[in-house]
């Protein structure tokens, strides 16, 4: 329950100071007087978005404070904010001239979602457009919902991250389906660029044994010439050459051996020279003659290397470089055959997941199929006692093609004001005033059992006469044990208030000002014939107000 609602400097009000009370309380003025800024005022206490123009002009920033009686259920919740013998809970907002606003919890400062979290749950506010919300699906559906209950509500909840969970993962299939062409066309050239390399099958060793090879092919003449001629002039076929005069040296050198140690040092170098000049000469002769053109073999090597090096200018300019270049590719098609898998993964997973959301939307469908006509029957109920005893009032589930964040259920309200007239949308059957009367209906049903203060701001527009005495008569009924605050432009509602603002504009100030009175019950009279459009003499008026509070 709201104790207490103080406002300062919060747009025509400078200053004031509401002190509720359990049951029916009503505040009422003139058109234009400021009822308004008090639903702006709960509004910023329920965490609403500040803005620019809410502070009076002249003063410096706007205040709202509200006390609360603490609920056992926030009382744990909120122990490190209050002490622990604490009743009550104080709530407030502070929003200076250009928007910025800071917002307190028993006392301390909080973020403003904090302290919507909080007052949300100790107050239902209700504007005055609410029953034109009323004809739009999604909140036919939100009431419908809160009708099934709270596991149903959590399990549209699980609905909710389900179908989010569905369109990530969609949109991430998608973006693998549109990078697939892109990821087959590099296959395809990674797996040209690995069999050129696999078929040249490049190796440093082998280069530099086809490098030797191909250079002694490339003079195979020369080098024949060279070693042969070379091996003939150390034994020619005619003539001493050079084994012959070496044998003449050693010769007699042989013939003075035992004279001179020193000599015979030199003598044995001589022989060993003689020896290996024969050895080279024969080595000579074989290379020489064991050099044979080989048809083709240059240019099978000459092609080999060529074609290393066309590999080498693509990918690097060495050999290491080029096989470097090979196993990136090995790597990178492995890692393109695992995204086809992960492809195929995420269709299966998005497969799943949306079998999983088919069956949550078919398990809320039931719900809802099983809420509805009782909903539909409560409302009919409370329709009887706002005047619309012969009112149709029904409750359509209808299912949706696509599987949305909420199921996939269309909710329609259908209604029929009169008998034997076919039901119809609520939305294009329903004057104002029957609108304002469902919604009071629905809203009774909902609040069956809360104890939140309900807050109507105008909910009785477009009704009057005997209809708006049922209307107060509904709103009194829900207020019964607990408290409703309702700004209300009827006299046959603000008669059945339990305790009655009123508030009023002094434009002889500059800027205006508003003024909320709380009124004793001599003053509501007055009050109630200022509502029925009278003067303050008008005998007749002042009588029908009275039998107004009498009737109450």
């Amino acid at each position: 329950m709201l104790h207490e609602l103080r406002v300062e400097n919060l747009l025509l009000i400078e200053r004031a100071e509401l002190c509720l009370q359990p049951g029916l309380n009503v505040i009422t003025g003139e058109t234009g007087a400021g009822k308004t800024v008090l639903a702006s005022a709960l509004d910023l206490l329920l965490g609403g978005r500040a803005r620019q123009g809410l502070v009076r002009p002249g003063a410096e920033e706007a205040y709202v404070e509200g006390v609360f009686a603490l609920p056992d259920e926030l009382r744990t919740e909120l122990a490190d904010r209050l002490p622990p013998d604490a009743e009550e809970l104080v709530v407030a907002r502070r929003v200076n001239a250009e928007g910025r606003s800071r917002a307190y919890l028993g006392g301390r400062s909080c973020a403003a979602g904090e302290l919507r979290d909080v007052t949300t749950r100790l107050v239902s506010f209700y504007g005055q457009h609410e029953h034109r919300r009323l004809t739009l699906a999604a909140a036919q559906l939100e009431l419908l919902d809160a009708a099934c209950g709270p596991e149903h509500l959590a399990a549209r909840t699980a609905v909710g991250r389900r179908h989010a969970s569905v369109r990530a993962l969609a949109a991430s299939l998608d973006g693998l389906r549109e990078r697939a062409g892109a990821r087959d066309r590099e296959i395809d050239l990674l797996n040209f660029e690995l069999a050129e390399i696999e078929e040249a099958d490049p190796s440093e060793a082998e280069e530099a044994e086809l490098t030797t090879r191909r250079d002694r092919l490339r003079h195979v003449e020369a080098l024949r010439s060279a070693a042969l001629l070379a091996a003939e002039a150390f034994s020619p076929d005619e003539g001493p050459g050079v084994a012959g005069l070496l044998a003449q040296g050693a010769g007699g050198l042989d013939g003075i051996g035992g004279v001179d140690p020193e000599l015979d040092g030199l003598a044995e170098r001589w022989r060993a020279l003689a020896i290996e000049g024969t050895d080279l000469a024969a080595e000579l002769r074989g290379y020489g003659e064991g050099l044979e053109h080989e048809p083709g073999a240059l240019e099978a090597i000459e092609e080999r290397l060529a074609a290393w090096d066309r590999l080498k200018r693509k990918h690097g300019g060495t050999l290491v470089a080029v096989l470097d270049h090979a196993e990136r590719c090995r790597d990178r098609r492995e890692e393109l055959d695992g995204a086809e898998v992960a492809l195929e993964a995420a269709t299966a997973e998005l497969r799943s997941e949306e079998e999983a959301l088919e069956q949550e939307a078919l398990a809320l469908r039931a719900a809802r199929l099983e809420a509805a006509p009782g909903l539909a029957a409560a409302v009919r109920e409370r329709l009887a006692a706002l005047a619309m005893e012969t009112a149709v009032f029904e409750i359509a589930v209808e299912p949706r093609e696509a599987t949305g964040p909420t199921g996939a259920d269309a909710v329609e309200f259908r209604i029929a004001a009169n008998p034997g007239v076919p039901a119809g949308p609520l939305r294009e059957i329903a004057s104002g005033g029957e609108l304002s009367r469902v919604m009071l209906a629905l809203l009774g049903v909902a609040n069956d059992g809360s104890q939140a203060t309900l807050v109507f701001d105008e909910i009785d527009a477009g009704i009057g006469g005997q209809t708006a005495r049922a209307v107060g008569e509904q709103l009194r009924e829900l207020a019964d044990g607990r408290q409703l605050l309702c700004i209300t432009h009827l006299p046959q509602i603000a008669s059945l208030g339990a305790r009655h603002f009123s508030i009023a504009k002094d434009v002889s100030v500059e800027p205006a000002r508003t003024t909320v009175q709380t009124l004793e019950k001599r003053e509501v009279v007055g009050e109630l014939v200022r509502m029925l459009g009278a003067g303050e003499d008008d005998v007749a008026a002042r009588r029908h107000a009275k039998k107004l509070l009498e009737a109450a």
